[in-house]
């Protein structure tokens, strides 16, 4: 271990332009080692608090070129199409540290079917699946199962390539859609069909580095348009932490039966991770199962997450790029709660419209302990606000309970002034319910 990976790194890159990327650049600002941070390519949002420089997250040679010019020292890589195009696997070669994994890690959410043939080689508890790149297979396959089924697009799409059916008509359109259509373009050229599991969803992330590994605090993610869980998939509309459907006896089986296996799996295939391992679980009546991998931290789970961390965070994810994060010891935790509600386009996940002007309220405004983080917001040519995505803001809140972390982001949300504005208005509504 070099000198220069014991002391924390005096300036780094955040890669991404998200509400996700949002949170990690006031966390990594936030540091006691007070870091240099920038951005590529940012938002308007986080443009008001670091440099942000107009490359493309998908720009990989752009963003190398950056890092060299600017004489970054550590690079924390955001979203997930970089890093499936080997962003981390060039720096690496450079000798710049580096928190995501290379091309052969981000597979595992890249391709469902990668990461589905892993959990099941090594006996992880998921759900029967079977993969398929022509139609009719597929659709003789389906009508071997029961309802309702899901068809997921093997690879990226977005966090909106998975249509769980509730009819054979309705599996069948969605496997002539995905191999046949071009909806989800190469994404879609192979399908996974697979049992559908019942329960409540959890959202467990995991930093990891190589056979070592910390679980941050739970989350549970609202990943329907519409309220009560209708609608078509989302990237995430809102979501709460901690989740306390996961309760420490809980989260010991899900450490014992999912994590702790599946970080020694991906070791055992030959990858050398080190990044967010961000599994999606089902806690179904027979146990807890694994839904999917990402392998970057989740998006909004990030924005509830983070705010709750005691500890540095530039610490962890430095320890855990230099091979050292048994150093960091245990994961210090705030009390309370968080609850993060997404404003998004009207449209979204389909069509929406672009550059509509956002009024925020002023900062002394807001409910205490709330923070709007940006995720597609943009400035037009006068200098306004406008939207820029189909998420547009995730506006997050602490307080001591949960009742009050949500009436607190409720109320910061009815304060934003946006035309097309949509939000669902009953995230965390199942635990408090239940409570």
């Amino acid at each position: 271990m070099s000198s220069s990976q014991t002391s924390l790194p005096r300036s780094l890159l955040v890669v991404g332009s998200g509400g996700r990327e949002h949170a990690l650049v006031r966390a990594l600002v936030a540091s006691p080692a007070a870091p240099r941070v920038i951005c590529a390519p940012g938002n308007a949002g986080i443009a008001e608090e670091v440099t942000c420089f107009p490359i493309a997250a998908d720009d990989v040679p752009g963003l190398v070129a950056l890092v060299q010019r600017e004489q970054i020292a550590f690079v924390v890589v955001g979203p997930e199409v970089p890093l499936s195009l080997g962003l981390a696997d060039r720096l690496r070669e450079l000798n710049i540290p580096v928190y995501g994994p290379g091309a052969d890690g981000a597979r595992l959410e890249a391709s469902k079917i990668f990461t589905k043939q892993i959990l099941l080689k090594h006996r992880i508890p998921t759900a029967p699946a079977a993969f398929f790149s022509a139609i009719e297979p597929a659709i003789t396959y389906l009508r071997t199962r029961s309802l309702p089924i899901v068809v997921k697009a093997d690879g990226l799409a977005a966090g909106k390539g998975v249509v769980v059916a509730q009819s054979l008509e309705e599996a069948e359109a969605a496997v002539r859609e995905m191999l046949a259509g071009e909806k989800f373009g190469a994404a879609g050229r192979q399908l996974l069909i697979e049992d559908c599991l019942f329960g409540e969803e959890t959202s467990i992330l995991v930093v990891v580095s190589g056979h070592d590994y910390v679980i941050l605090p739970t989350s549970q993610d609202h990943k329907r348009i519409g309220d009560g869980d209708t609608g078509p998939n989302t990237g995430g509309m809102g979501t709460y932490s901690p989740a306390e459907v996961v309760t420490p006896e809980l989260l010991a089986r899900i450490d014992q039966e999912i994590v702790r296996p599946s970080v020694h799996a991906i070791a055992a295939e030959g990858i050398a991770f080190c990044g967010t391992l961000f599994i999606g679980i089902m806690l179904t009546p027979a146990g807890p199962s694994v839904i999917e991998y990402n392998t970057r931290f989740g998006d909004p789970e990030t924005q509830v997450v983070l705010p709750r961390l005691a500890t540095d965070l530039l610490a962890l994810l430095w320890a855990a790029a230099c091979g050292r994060l048994p150093a960091v010891g245990p994961l210090a935790v705030k009390p309370g709660y968080a609850v993060c509600v997404v404003i998004a386009a009207r449209g979204y996940p389909d069509a929406y419209a672009k550059g509509d002007i956002i009024t925020l309220p002023a900062p002394d405004a807001l409910p205490p302990a709330t923070t709007i983080y940006h995720a597609g917001t943009a400035k037009n040519a006068a200098g306004q606000l406008v939207t820029n995505g189909g998420r547009v803001l995730g506006v997050t809140a602490l307080a001591p309970t949960l009742r009050a972390a949500a009436e607190r982001a409720y109320a910061a949300c009815d304060q934003v002034r946006c035309a097309t504005k949509y939000f669902r208005r009953d995230i965390a509504a199942r635990q408090l319910t239940r409570s």
